[in-house]
């Protein structure tokens, strides 16, 4: 049996991010996605959470900054402190038996992408690339992700980066059910990928969202 997986979803646990904790399982079934891997930036506690809830509807990941930009972590146990070196970062990905997915690389709008050099440097170990996300602004970005994963030999993922509720299952992949990691890597081989593009406007209405988050945890303290 096939199940469609979104691998790029953050929940209110995420600064950024509109999709509450406690509404998520709810949205996926309206969107008819049937599991998702949360990737909330640097912390996993919500990850878990819905985990315990729904274990075979969550991969437990977690979208880390590294002191060269973003790398994400899927199938995680543990959390990973922000700020390590891309490579300190994966170590701690492979230690605990996680895979290593490559987001949004060629996005220059985004600050946070992989810098280019530390991106050279670690993709032989890198076991997905985000071939398509739903936010990014230029289809050419996606393509260039597409055409790096195809031309090294590495597996393709496609994720929506739903920050919002509209947004969950923009993009996912088909793929036949899996038991953990290792299973879940020998199949996305012959999984297949549905991408749809997310209007620009949403990357504003999470920057002001952001914007607003920010300024009320500050001047509560």
């Amino acid at each position: 049996m096939k199940i469609k997986v979104d691998l790029h979803v953050h929940t209110s646990c995420s600064l950024d991010s509109l999709i509450k904790f406690d509404k998520l399982i709810e949205t996926c079934d309206y969107h008819g996605i049937d599991c998702v891997a949360i990737t909330d930036h640097n912390r996993i506690d919500c990850a878990i959470k819905l985990h315990e809830i729904a274990p075979s509807r969550i991969i437990i990941g977690e979208e880390i900054k590294t002191n060269a930009g973003e790398i994400i972590g899927l199938f995680l146990k543990e959390h990973i402190s922000p700020n390590l070196s891309p490579q300190e970062t994966i170590n701690k990905i492979k230690e605990q038996g996680g895979l290593v997915y490559i987001p949004h690389p060629f996005d220059g709008l985004r600050g946070s992408v992989l810098k280019r050099q530390a991106l050279e440097e670690i993709i032989d170990k890198a076991d997905i690339i985000e071939g398509f996300n739903s936010r990014n602004a230029f289809s050419w970005s996606n393509k260039k992700a597409f055409d790096l994963a195809k031309k090294k030999g590495i597996l393709v993922g496609v994720g929506s980066d739903a920050h919002s509720r509209l947004e969950i299952g923009k993009a996912y992949v088909l793929i036949e059910q899996f038991t953990n990691a290792d299973d879940f890597l020998s199949k996305l081989s012959d999984a297949e990928l549905y991408t749809r593009k997310t209007p620009v406007l949403f990357n504003l209405v999470n920057k002001i969202y952001k914007t607003f988050r920010s300024l009320k945890r500050d001047l509560r303290y």
